[in-house]
């Protein structure tokens, strides 16, 4: 078997790609299965992309990835499986899977993690909003042979479209083993308020900071915001740290509880848990909205807590910053619940299932 993974992204790079399938690549290898690995952008112009700006070197990186995916459908042949994350191409009309599927009949295998059918895109690339084809999703999903979901949500939507297909919950998972492997210690002097994550994500805290500058005059603690771009918020307790691929985990570990704050729209519903996971595997309580997947992650009041209101967020915060024993009960809950459904180890015959060689 030799699989093609038509991936958006340079390898290493963005936390979708690398939670989930990238970390698989390891299991691949012990099993010997043969596999290549195609992104549409290289990685010079990844380390731009988010940059206001640079339209030209965007541009001709658009039309270099197009012109790389046209040439790539003549090599077809030689693979037996193709595992498309997200679009082959972040622009135009699916023609990648459209010739893969129907003309060549190859096996094509879906995958996305978020609701990538409606319009969310970055401030600093709205230039290019109107080539997105974000119709194109629902086109993917009728010719897919199998349809692999982050969540139920997803798979719902998915399952419009074909009904032929597989479709799989294949949820984002932790490494538990060689990378969220160990556990924060609860004995910290100075408490730590954390959330990590994009840019794009990021606008979700805003309605979440009245209540971290109510808690910030009665309570001493640092709120660390871990992304790519800071946030725009005077804070007496704001403390950024820009997100780095080397220090992730070392960075993650200075929360003693971390906030995933969600608005209930469509699109969040689509969002995969993600934050959640990361700090839980790391023996950190999470504390998130009841948005989509974290019900089924978190579990209220025994590895977290489910916040829907803005007095149960100042609760939930309030008792762990004010009782350090609870706090460390909590800790003890959130690992094993990532190791037994959200981890590589437990989700490996899923996702080698995925791919046909359960």
């Amino acid at each position: 078997m030799h699989i093609l993974f038509i991936v958006p992204y340079p390898t290493g790079k963005a936390a979708s790609q690398r939670f989930r399938f990238e970390q698989y690549y390891r299991v691949l290898d012990e099993k010997g299965i043969a596999y290549t690995i195609k992104p549409f952008l290289r990685e010079e112009i990844w380390n731009i992309l988010y940059l206001p700006g640079r339209f030209p070197r965007k541009a001709m990186a658009i039309l270099g990835g197009l012109f790389r995916r046209f040439f790539l459908l003549f090599q077809l042949g030689k693979y037996d499986v193709i595992f498309i994350h997200r679009e082959a191409t972040p622009i135009g009309p699916p023609f990648f899977e459209y010739f893969a599927s129907r003309w060549l009949k190859k096996k094509l295998v879906y995958d996305f993690d978020d609701a990538i059918w409606i319009p969310n895109y970055s401030e600093a690339n709205s230039g290019f909003s109107f080539l997105k084809g974000y119709s194109n999703v629902k086109h993917i999903c009728s010719w897919a042979s199998v349809i692999s979901c982050g969540n139920q949500y997803l798979c719902s939507y998915a399952r419009q479209y074909n009904d032929k297909a597989e479709i799989v919950f294949n949820p984002t998972t932790i490494d538990t083993e060689n990378l969220h492997n160990r556990v924060k210690n609860q004995d910290s002097e100075r408490l730590v308020i954390g959330w990590t994550g994009s840019h794009s994500t990021i606008r979700y805290l805003h309605d979440l900071i009245p209540v971290i500058q109510k808690l910030e005059k009665e309570f001493e603690f640092d709120f660390v915001v871990i992304s790519d771009l800071p946030l725009e918020v005077e804070m007496k307790s704001l403390v950024f740290r820009k997100w780095k691929k080397e220090s992730e985990i070392e960075d993650l570990l200075e929360f003693n509880m971390g906030v995933m704050p969600l608005l209930d729209d469509k699109w969040a519903k689509g969002k995969c848990g993600f934050k959640a996971l990361q700090y839980m595997s790391l023996g950190i309580p999470a504390l998130v909205s009841p948005v989509g997947v974290n019900t089924d992650i978190v579990d209220d009041g025994i590895n977290g807590y489910i916040c829907e209101s803005a007095d149960d967020w100042e609760k939930a915060l309030r008792l762990l910053l004010s009782n350090r024993e609870t706090l460390k009960q909590i800790s003890i809950n959130t690992r094993s619940k990532i190791e037994q459904a959200y981890s590589v180890k437990s989700n490996t015959p899923n996702f080698l299932h995925i791919l046909g060689h359960a």
